[in-house]
């Protein structure tokens, strides 16, 4: 992230947030490729972050950013990570639960039975 972190941003979008959380100034462009490229790291929690990372966009949701980053880890058997798959997928269920309830179905085979229980939890 510091390759892609630009100073003079920061301090407006710490400002914008109202948060003590440290902003770099990294735009959603980068974030989103750096999420891409965390999604096969060896790091367990780089993997987690990149599906999470867009957990509260709602429709402005990259679906295909979303289902990239989940694919290389559905045979993960790491709790985390088959509990954050099913976060995401829960967290986009608000905005779109019929596209969650058909991914569940298209991979349910490969779902674990948390993410499986996570992404549905929501839906009626």
């Amino acid at each position: 992230m510091a390759a892609a972190a630009n100073p003079a941003k920061a301090a407006g979008m710490q400002a914008y947030m109202k948060s003590t959380m440290p902003y770099h100034g990294v735009n959603l462009p980068a974030v989103r490729s750096i999420g891409r490229d965390w999604s096969t790291d060896t790091d367990k929690w780089k993997r987690r972050v990149s599906i999470t990372c867009q957990l509260g966009f709602k429709r402005d949701t990259d679906l295909d950013l979303l289902y990239a980053n989940i694919e290389p880890n559905l045979a993960d058997r790491d709790f985390f990570i088959r509990k954050a798959i099913g976060w995401a997928l829960r967290q986009y269920a608000w905005t779109d639960p019929q596209e969650v309830a058909r991914y569940v179905h298209d991979h349910e085979a490969r779902l674990s039975g948390l993410s499986r229980r996570e992404a549905l939890k929501n839906i009626g």
